[in-house]
Order: C-alpha cells, then structure tokens, then sequence
C-alpha cells in the first residue's frame, strides 16, 4: 500500500456523533419533535424498470404476503381470538416455558418430544402477471390517504403535541379510521418509523391525562410490537422470549410476561416452540433415538407474522425444491459434456445443478464467471435460463460479465442469457413472466449477491418456481448479510441442505489480495506498484471531509484516470461529520454546485432513490415539475412526488457499504473517521474494500480500530428459525 502524504488544510476539533449504518427503513420526513431518529436506509435492492413503479411492486408484494399470512393464520389450530386474554396453546406455551425456567418442571415434561412431522409444502402463492395496461410507465410511490383523513389525524396529533408532519405516514399505517384509532390507542403512534416510546409516552400523556400509566395494556403491547420491530430492522426474524422480556423491561413496561400475552392473544406477535438439538450434549440410544428420561432442549420465540410466516413459507418452498427431481433437460451426457467443457469449479457447479434443484456458490467477484458459464451451458441445453440479482447495480454488473444487455419485458428472446432485478422478475416488470399457473415461466434460475436476499424476498422466489425448475444460490458469504431480517444464505451454508460449489477463483491483483485476506480475518500490507490501494491517514472529521473531497475530484482523476463520476465514496453512517449527509454536501458544492432549488436538488445530481426499505436505486436528478422530481435511474425515468422527495431521495456521491452492496466502481473512496469505530466489522470492511475494480483510497482516522475489526469484530448474530424449521424436511448432505 502506498500513503499519500499530502497534510489537509483545514482542521475540525469539534466532537462529532457519527450515525452508524443500521438496515431499515428510510428516513421518517418530520420526526417527532423531542428528536428525529428514523432508521436511515440502507441496502442495495432498488428495481430499475420504469413498466411497474417500485411503490406498486411493493405494494404487490406486500398483498402476496399479507393473502398468505391470512391464510396461514386460518389454518392454525386453537386460534386466539382478538380482544381476549391469552388462551390455547399460546398460553399452555408461556406457563410450560415459565415452568422450566423457574425449574418447576423439566423441559421434557412440559413439552415432550413429539415425532417431527413432514409438513407438505403449500400451494404456491404466484401473482398474476400485470397486464399491459397495468405495466405502463407510472410516478413512483403509491397513491397516499384521503386527505381529510390525513387533516383529522393532523389534528389528533397537534393535540397531543406530536408534530403534524407526522399526519400522512400515521393515515397511511393506521387506514380511514386512523384518528379515531390514534384517540383510543395514542401508543400506535409508535407504528410510525422514527418515533420512539419516550415519544409516544408523552403523545399518550398528552390525550389520556391521568388514566395514562406506564402499565396500561395498551402501552405494553405497543412496546412489545415496537421492540420486535426493531428487532427485524436489526435482522432478526425473531426474538427468544427471555431476551424480549428483559428488554420490556428495560423500557419501563412493569410486566412484561402479560406485555407478551397480550400482544399474542390480540395476535399482533406469534410463539414459536423450537426444538434444540445441540450436537455433543444428548446421550442417545442404540436406535439413535434420544435416550429415555432426557430433557429435551426447547426455546420459545416471539416474532413479527409477517416474519415468522415469510420464514416457515420459505423452508416450505426451498424444501419442494431439494425433494422433488428437476426437469429432465438434455441428457446426462449433455450435461456432462458441458462440465467437461467449463473450467474448475465451473463444471462442478454445472454437474450440480443437473442433478439437483438447489444448488449453492460461494465465492469473491471472479467466481461470477462461473454462474455465467453455467447460464450459458443451460441455454445451449434448451433450458429457459435466468439470472437474478436484488438490485440495478449487480445486475447491469452482471448483465456486462455476459456482453447482454439488461432483458426489455416480456423476454430478450432466447439467443442470449438474461439478467434482471428480483423485484423486476417477480412483478413481471422484467424476465420471463409467468406460466399459466402463475409460475415463473422458466427452468432454471441463478440469484446472484444472494446474501442480499432476506426471508420475504426469498419465500415470494421460493413460492413462484414452477416444480421441477432448478434454483441456484450464488454470493460471497463474507459481505454483508441483507437489510431486511434473515440471513438466508448463511443459514442454508449452515444447514448443508443441499450440494455446495466453493469457487476456486481467487480475484486478481494487489486489491483482490487484501479483501481476500480480511475475508479470513487478517488485515495485511499488500504490495500496490500501480497505486491500487493507497491510505490517507487524516486527524479527524473535518480533515476527512478535505481529503475525501480532494481525492474525488482532483488525486484519483490526475493519478489514476478514474473520473470523478465513476468514482464512489463509502463510509460506515449517514450522520456525523463524516457521513454521508456531510460528505455528499462538501462534494456537491465541489462537483455540481447550485442552490439546491428542487427540495435541495439540482440538475446534474447524483442521487439514490429509495422507493422502499431496503431499495436503492442509483441514479441523476433530470429536473424538476409539478409532478414531483424527475430522476434517471439505470437508465429510466423515474419521477419522484414532491412529498415522497425529502423521505425517498438523498445525495449519492457518497453511500454507506449497505447501500453500495452489489456494485462495483473503478475508484472507490472508503471513509474511516474515528468516530465511527464501532460500527466498524470484518463484513463491514470486507465488502466496502470490496466495491473497488481498479483503485482504493482508504481515508483513515481509526488507527488500530480496523485491524483490529478485521481480526476480532465478526458478523453480528442474528435470531432465524430457518435451519429449525428446514431439519424436519430436508436430510443434510456431506
């Protein structure tokens, strides 16, 4: 690594807050007025095509989910009804898990060790393909609420003291009857994304007067909902019962056993008893059969419907999958004379898939030539072949890895492997369409970036493949897990449920040494003879800030050719005095100043879009009307809503590695001020260092901070049943 030595020319000693980098959802417009917290977005995902606008696909997506989850509710037995206290088998679960935990009882007697059932996999829920009408270019975002529903419960929220601003998001959640809602349950204002309990307490405090106390019901189960909540944006798809109690009460709830109870029993939450069996720590017979009289490991969870049942749907779907034979396409000998044609683990990757309906890839940016190879062989075979990535960036990146350009609907036709967006593929707005039966109208599929994918993205794909279709799973899994709860990918390594292709391709040169290296923990000085990797060693923030600045527009370009528009910034949060809300203002006012007259935007901005939690589209602002903010987005128009802009639309010279997960640019500036040590990982730093093809600068202020990340600070745990609920279906491979 070569230092550029170059001192800065302003110095800033002010004490500064980074905000780090945390999955969720975008920026609440308006916060509460104690504070304004709101999650920050984060997380590549954003779908490109203008035929469907990304609000309506979110929507679609979301009435998939919520028809299954209806469903699904339907068919459970003892069913709690709303209103009433906890009942059935929800509350025989809290007192067995009560029982053992005050060791009244052991866990083999509370909950006996039924044989594991084989659960069918459901019908699959496969949307009907949008009609051309529906496919027509539209404004992103969905229709908003009536606004005389949005002036009463403005009105509801002046009286209680909340900012009205909060109006429209609180309409939104809460439906036609949001005000009266709001007046008999003031803590549903805790729906809102950024609003906190200390918040909704003083809301509630402010309409209820004195019948308002730390122990109503109703405050219980909001900060039960609103707990869970956070926890999905943290990435879990659920949370033990003993870690959710002792957080409620940490929040002040009093009780927080009948907080749970009463969240299960109005079923805003669901129980789950998960079997543990540890390997090394159950004596068993000579059956294989656990022993008679051993107590069988349990632990209850509590999590989100929406989560939960994402999560069963897909160990369903993925279960189908792995059971069933895939299609009979070509012959052994044509398969096999393919992987005899492919290179290394290419061809092992080929004689996978022909034998088995789900496959997993692992490997850095030169193993994507192996999926390539592969989608090429299936379409010399006759095999309807698509690859899928969540987001614009690793699909264009992909799409030019193949020489094809990104697929127009309905197809590109048959010549040529596709590439498209996952969300694109399931709206119908890119790919294949749907079959008939509303399957995917297609014979083998490759997600690439799949540890991107989270539990709902992965349950709509797993549900929408026709049977006997193939799925291949392909990512590096040292980079960031996804913005949306789960860890899919993770988990399916973790479960040796089907074959496993490691990629053999290590990527080149001095930049694929050092990630190759901080992959496996250690953080070492590469030789960079063309000024591949240079470090920027700064004192703080705002000497940070002048570098970054100094190295976009005038070092990188002068020294190694890379233009300043294809050069991206990345550092770990988006406030603070180094994060991306500073930097992208200090690098617009040097590479495309202007008074910011469109909501602080002007033409020629770089932008990121976000139309949904956990989407980002990259893309520059065009210019602006009455229909809201024109953008160019992967080459399409999207046009903005003048009210959705200060929530959806933010500056992207510079994004957080989260947001950039999926691309890769010639030049990469990777920001390290010294406030923002502790959101600093190994995966964090894997995949920010990983974004850059040609050339990194590391602008760094933590010193011994990121060896020390790189060797110590692992991927942050995340709770999931989907290894739990896969065990009773799948048998695990060697």
């Amino acid at each position: 690594m070569s230092t550029e030595p170059e001192p800065a020319t302003e110095d800033a000693t002010d004490a500064v807050d980074t905000g780090s980098e945390t999955p969720g959802t975008a920026e609440t417009a308006g916060a509460a007025s104690e504070a304004r917290p709101g999650g920050e977005t984060a997380g590549d995902g954003g779908e490109a095509a203008a035929q469907v606008s990304e609000g309506e696909a979110e929507l679609a997506a979301q009435r998939i989910e919520r028809e299954r989850i209806e469903r699904r509710k339907a068919e459970k037995q003892a069913p709690i009804d709303a209103g009433g206290k906890l009942s059935g088998t929800a509350a025989d679960l809290l007192a067995a898990v009560r029982a053992v935990e005050s060791g009244e009882k052991p866990a083999a007697a509370v909950f006996g060790a039924p044989e594991p059932a084989r659960r069918p996999a459901p019908e699959p829920v496969r949307p009907p393909r949008p009609a051309p009408a529906e496919r027509a270019t539209a404004p992103a975002g969905p229709a908003g609420p009536a606004p005389e529903t949005v002036q009463s419960v403005g009105r509801v929220l002046a009286e209680g003291g909340a900012p009205e601003a909060l109006a429209p998001q609180t309409a939104a959640l809460l439906g036609e009857g949001a005000a009266d809602a709001l007046r008999a349950d003031p803590w549903q204002l805790l729906r809102v994304g950024g609003v906190r309990p200390e918040q909704a307490d003083g809301f509630a405090r402010a309409l209820l007067g004195a019948e308002c106390g730390p122990d109503d019901e109703r405050r219980g189960r909001a900060v039960t909902v609103w707990l869970l909540e956070q926890a999905a944006l943290a990435g879990h798809t659920a949370l033990e019962l003993p870690r959710l109690t002792a957080t409620l009460a940490q929040r002040g709830v009093p009780d927080p056993d009948a907080a749970v109870q009463s969240t299960l029993a109005e079923g805003e939450a669901l129980a789950f008893q998960d079997a543990l069996d540890e390997p090394g720590t159950r004596p068993e017979g000579t059956d294989g059969e656990r022993a008679e009289g051993e107590e069988r490991p349990v632990r209850v969870l509590i999590g989100l419907e929406r989560y939960a049942l994402a999560e069963e749907s897909l160990a369903d779907g993925l279960a189908r999958l792995v059971n069933s034979a895939p299609k009979q396409d070509g012959s052994a000998a044509d398969w096999e004379q393919a992987a005899a044609s492919a290179q290394g683990s290419a061809g092992e990757l080929i004689r996978a898939v022909a034998a088995h309906g789900l496959v997993l890839h692992t490997g850095g940016e030169a193993s994507l030539a192996e999926p390539a190879a592969l989608l090429h062989a299936a379409r010399a075979l006759g095999l309807r072949a698509w690859a899928a990535a969540p987001g614009p960036l690793g699909r264009d990146r992909f799409a030019a890895l193949l020489g094809a350009p990104p697929a127009e609907p309905p197809s590109s036709g048959p010549a040529d492997p596709a590439v498209v967006t996952v969300a694109g593929l399931l709206t119908g707005a890119e790919g294949p369409g749907r079959d008939a039966d509303g399957a995917l109208d297609l014979d083998l599929l490759v997600v690439l970036d799949a540890p991107q994918l989270d539990v709902e993205a992965g349950a709509l794909l797993a549900e929408s493949l026709p049977d006997g279709a193939r799925l291949v799973l392909a990512g590096d899994p040292a980079v960031l897990w996804s913005v949306g709860p789960g860890r899919v990918f993770a988990d399916l390594l973790a479960a040796r449920a089907c074959p496993q292709v490691a990629s053999r391709r290590p990527d080149p040169g001095p930049l694929g040494e050092l990630v190759s290296g901080i992959g496996i923990g250690e953080l070492s000085q590469v030789e960079a003879p063309g000024k591949e990797v240079v470090i920027v060693p700064v004192r703080d923030a705002g000497e940070a800030v002048h570098r970054t600045v100094q190295l976009v527009a005038d070092s990188v370009p002068r020294a190694i050719g890379v233009p300043a528009e294809e050069t991206q910034v990345i550092t770990p949060g988006h406030g603070g005095a180094a994060g991306t809300r500073a930097l992208n203002a200090a690098l617009k006012e040097r590479l495309n100043p202007g008074p910011g007259r469109f909501g602080g935007f002007d033409p020629g901005d770089r932008v990121v879009h976000t139309p949904a939690p956990g989407r980002v589209l990259p893309g520059r602002v065009v210019t602006a009307d009455a229909d809201g903010l024109h953008l160019s987005c992967a080459g399409e128009t999207v046009v903005v809503p003048r009210d959705r802009v200060e929530g959806s639309v933010r500056h992207g010279w510079a994004l957080t590695a989260h947001q950039a997960l999926g691309g890769r640019w010639p030049a990469v500036v990777v920001v390290l001020p010294g406030d923002a040590v502790q959101a600093l990982s190994r995966p964090w730093i894997y995949t920010a260092f990983g974004r850059a093809a040609r050339h990194l600068s590391v602008v760094h202020g933590v010193e011994q901070a990121l060896p020390h990340a790189v060797a110590e600070t692992p991927a942050k745990p995340r709770t999931t049943r989907l290894p739990t609920l896969l065990a009773p279906q799948i048998p695990t491979t060697d």
